[in-house]
């Protein structure tokens, strides 16, 4: 069996499998890797896999967003997430002309802090720490005029007091684009593979397995970029069962439903996310964005705030990129990310041996 046909056998064994407890997250192990890895992500929603903009960043969203004109960008991004928990970001493009392949590389880590170690009576036994990390390699092709294709090939490991766990992970990645339209259109099959190691032996602990479709449009007259993206897109209800809903009889002690709804509407919406990027100029970029699951389930119902919603705003220099995106992702408070993105060739060149591999090149975008 060739590795298309064993990808197509991937794609369809996950989205095959039946939907379990109506909870998106803390019921799969590598929970982390379904964090934003930049702040122009995160601006766009935290989930964005057909983006046209100039930023590695996407890359590793749906890998068949790395092509040429992506060539020697170089990101770094830092995340002051909730807790003083600190989200590094790494991303690297690269393309080679001998293999009519872009590839990029990225790493993201995640510095939980130290904790204090003590018994179930309080006795302190001295300090831990814990981390997550993966790497990440990314590799595109085109096909034909509108089309290219991609895959990721994952490495995570995870460390939390004396538990460790690694796992093997792919994704892959499909995207069109219509010049004359102005219509990008990506979906990806994110984090597919196995567990190498599990937390506790024996015990199954899944993998964050996600489908992802998105589109993007633009406007030849109007600096505006609209972004729709639809996320599980293997599971219809994603709705949490809230203990809210049920209330129990003082006569008889049976739990019953207040109120029995189809909530068909909620259950739609909590799949989709909606951006929107304003460019003044060409140097700077406002973006926004709405995100239904995160205020259905972050969001307290006295208080919804702002929950769901992210801003954030780019400077596009010759040489470097500047992002910075404010996500607030519940009622309790935002979090700030930072990012610089730098193109290396521009910044300093490798003499002779740069002009053998290609170092200084530049490549039109086709997707611009």
């Amino acid at each position: 069996m060739n590795w298309k046909k064993w990808m197509t056998a991937a794609v369809i064994s996950c989205c095959c499998l039946s939907a379990g407890a109506q909870v998106t997250g803390g019921e799969r192990a590598m929970e982390f890797l379904r964090l934003s890895n930049a702040p122009h992500v995160s601006a766009l929603g935290g989930i964005c896999v057909s983006s046209t903009a100039d930023d590695i960043a996407f890359a590793l969203q749906n890998p068949s967003l790395m092509r040429p004109a992506l060539h020697n960008q170089l990101g770094l991004n830092y995340n002051a997430y909730y807790a003083g928990i600190g989200v590094m970001n790494l991303q690297y493009g690269y393309n080679v002309e001998k293999l009519s392949t872009a590839f990029a590389f990225g790493v993201q880590y995640l510095n939980y802090g130290s904790f204090t170690q003590t018994d179930d009576i309080g006795n302190q036994y001295g300090d831990f720490r814990a981390s997550d990390y993966a790497l990440s390699l990314a590799a595109s092709r085109s096909y034909g005029e509108h089309w290219r294709y991609g895959a990721t090939l994952k490495w995570a490991h995870s460390m939390l007091y004396d538990k460790r766990a690694g796992a093997v992970l792919a994704d892959v990645g499909i995207n069109f684009f219509d010049k004359n339209a102005l219509v990008d259109v990506g979906i990806v099959a994110k984090n597919m593979g196995f567990m190498l190691h599990n937390y506790t032996k024996g015990n199954n602990e899944p993998l964050p397995f996600d489908l992802q479709l998105g589109a993007s449009k633009q406007f030849k007259h109007l600096p505006l970029n609209l972004y729709v993206t639809v996320h599980h897109l293997y599971e219809w209800d994603i709705r949490y069962d809230n203990p809210a809903d049920v209330q129990t009889n003082i006569l008889t002690g049976a739990d019953t439903a207040t109120k029995k709804k189809s909530y068909f509407a909620d259950k739609l919406f909590r799949h989709f996310i909606f951006g929107a990027e304003f460019t003044l100029g060409k140097r700077i970029a406002l973006s926004a964005s709405y995100n239904q699951l995160h205020r259905s389930e972050l969001a307290i119902k006295e208080h919804t705030a702002l929950a769901g919603f992210s801003f954030g705003a780019g400077i596009n220099l010759n040489k470097f990129q500047v992002h910075y995106s404010r996500v607030y992702y519940s009622s309790a408070g935002a979090y700030n990310e930072f990012g610089l993105n730098m193109a290396l060739n521009k910044l300093f060149g490798l003499g002779k041996s740069g002009e053998r591999i290609h170092w200084n090149a530049t490549y039109p975008d086709e997707l611009q």
